[in-house]
């Protein structure tokens, strides 16, 4: 499957006799944690299942590995086979439509090893736009076993990001708001501002204004300023809002990508790291 399928065309491939999809729903709000939860419950793509940003994709947050760790790959690997999905099982994932969460949620599944994972373009809004209704079914299917296969190549953490950014040996791209980039705004976090060295790509423009994902060589022209034989370290916050930006990359072309997942609430969980606001 490609990085990012439409709703008629994951409604097609549902229908199919021997189609083995799994569909994940990871509805979220930052603000109201539980609110993709009673989301699902009321209405959802039939045959979903649902994944908790913090429950399930993250961590417990502690006093480093920033406000959404990884979560542990063994527990989650054994949801995932509870529903039906093994690293061979193909999966497309959907949130409210902004595509942040779903990517989180690609990438996880990416890094333990799965490569048959694609965002439902548009998430649950662009399923109901294009006619398709929901279901409040809890759906149930046979397990299977999970076998992880870590991609090791895909994830770098606060020393070496630390490392790199001092001997200029990787990229480090902040995915944030620009604001929240300069240290102008800052609503979640104690300092404002970002990682020494960092330079902004707000996650937002790799999509158009409409929600939609921009083409592979639009892409290409977004990050045309990034050379393509360099690492690319990618940040933002906490881990999430990251992920688009490495989808994105990867639909341009780019190969060494990854993701600092503390990001930069673990970033200052370290009072000697500094913290930068100027435009780099």
């Amino acid at each position: 499957m490609s990085y990012v399928v439409t709703a008629n065309w994951l409604k097609k491939r549902m229908k199919e006799k021997e189609s083995d999809i799994v569909v994940l729903d990871v509805r979220f709000n930052m603000a109201n944690p539980d609110e993709g939860a009673f989301a699902y419950k009321e209405s959802h793509i039939p045959g979903a299942f649902y994944l908790h940003i913090d429950h399930d994709l993250s961590g417990k947050v502690e006093a480093h590995g920033g406000n959404h760790p990884l979560p542990d790959l063994e527990t989650l690997a054994q949801k995932l086979g509870a529903i039906g999905i093994d690293e061979q099982t193909p999966v497309v994932i959907y949130d409210n439509g902004g595509d942040m969460f779903a990517a989180r949620a690609w990438w996880l599944l990416h890094y333990m090893g799965h490569d048959d994972v694609s965002i439902l373009e548009e998430g649950w809004k662009g399923w109901l736009a294009a006619g398709n209704e929901g279901t409040d079914v809890i759906p149930e299917r046979q397990a299977k076993t999970f076998q992880i296969q870590i991609r090791k190549d895909a994830v770098v953490h606060m020393e070496t990001v630390r490392e790199k950014m001092k001997n200029k040996a990787a990229l480090l791209l902040d995915s944030r708001s620009k604001d929240r980039y300069l240290g102008k705004t800052e609503p979640m976090y104690s300092k404002a501002g970002h990682i020494p060295g960092a330079k902004n790509f707000f996650w937002k423009e790799v999509l158009h204004s409409d929600g939609t994902w921009k083409s592979s060589d639009q892409l290409e022209k977004h990050f045309a300023q990034l050379p393509k034989d360099e690492e690319i370290i990618v940040s933002c916050g906490s881990g999430i809002s990251a992920c688009p930006n490495i989808i994105g990359l990867k639909m341009a072309g780019f190969k060494n990508v990854k993701l600092y997942p503390g990001s930069f609430s673990d970033w200052i969980s370290y009072e000697e790291n500094s913290v930068e606001t100027k435009e780099e």
